[in-house]
């Protein structure tokens, strides 16, 4: 694989103008609860509340006139299926987009929204591709697969590239990890920019395939998942793996009562809606799954787009 900080730097300068380059906030509350100093990357106000807006944007605007006219298409749970909605809409271009059956209402009204056209599927991998495949074979669009695509890690790697702008001297960077275009490149651009820095991979234990491939030194895909966080119940892909193993420092996992805990702490302390994808890594500094007092910490805030008629606080007391 060639990515590197030369192409995150290309796909940053390609999707400057179609996207926020989102605030870094910090909290005393946070960061007196841990000893060490927290710095919240803000990807949950990026356009399409999400990230996945720059891997999107930057493989749409990538491709040459003649296929770009024949649209995209791709399977997401939710959040990349609407950034790449929105950029095929920024392009002008059709954007088919396989959506598994039990995907949050807010991400599918927002890839409505966009003039998406959605195929829903049952919520397992297999069916996923297989429904991608079939509207692929039928439209002649391209695939832009949501994490093993490298235009998408490319755009991906863009959030860590403003954070060590905005914060100098992080001795951590900490994100999601569900299919791993995130958290590769992430590691690309850290390593590339800082290289003593340890870039670490949070996920919920009840769909662990990325700690687990990560210590087995190979892909090891689960079955089956169980946890609030939507958009990490994805299985990492082979070129993200690869990636990982030589660049990521570690990958924890936290338990589905902390991303509820950290999730609700973050909306109370910090006064912003997260997702709960977003509150994993938060998740394990509460869990205490590493030791960051004293230490520069960045994290990455991956989206915020919640049902709120369901928030997870909520529905545990009862509540309709």
């Amino acid at each position: 694989m060639s990515l590197d900080l030369s192409s995150i730097q290309a796909a940053h300068a390609r999707i400057r103008p179609h996207i926020i380059r989102t605030p870094v906030l910090t909290n005393a509350r946070l960061n007196a609860a841990c000893g060490g100093q927290l710095f919240f990357k803000c990807e949950n106000l990026q356009k399409a509340g999400a990230f996945k807006a720059r891997g999107a944007t930057n493989a749409v605007f990538s491709l040459a006139d003649v296929e770009a006219l024949r649209g995209v298409a791709t399977h997401s749970s939710g959040n990349h299926a609407a950034a790449l909605a929105r950029a095929a809409k920024l392009r002008g271009i059709p954007a088919h987009i396989v959506m598994p059956s039990n995907s949050a209402r807010p991400k599918i009204r927002m890839v409505e929204a966009y003039g998406g056209k959605i195929t829903f599927c049952e919520p397992t991998q297999a069916a996923r591709e297989a429904a991608c495949a079939r509207i692929i074979e039928e439209t002649l669009a391209t695939l832009v697969h949501p994490f093993e695509d490298e235009r998408v890690m490319a755009g991906q790697g863009t959030a860590a590239l403003e954070l060590l702008e905005q914060v100098p001297d992080l001795d951590y960077v900490l994100c999601p990890v569900g299919g791993g275009g995130l958290l590769g490149g992430t590691a690309v651009a850290a390593k590339a920019l800082a290289p003593s820095i340890r870039v670490i991979g949070t996920e919920p234990a009840g769909a662990d395939d990325a700690a687990r491939s990560f210590r087995a030194g190979q892909r090891l895909p689960l079955t089956s998942v169980n946890t609030i966080a939507d958009g990490l119940r994805t299985t990492i892909g082979e070129p993200n793996l690869a990636l990982a193993l030589r660049l990521v420092d570690d990958v924890v996992t936290v338990s589905e009562a902390a991303i509820v805990a950290a999730m609700h702490m973050i909306w109370d302390a910090v006064k912003i809606v997260i997702e709960p994808s977003a509150a994993v890594p938060y998740a394990a500094i509460m869990e205490r799954r590493l030791d960051v007092s004293r230490r520069r910490v960045g994290i990455i805030l991956s989206g915020g787009n919640v049902d709120l008629d369901h928030l997870p606080w909520i529905a545990k007391k009862g509540t309709p």
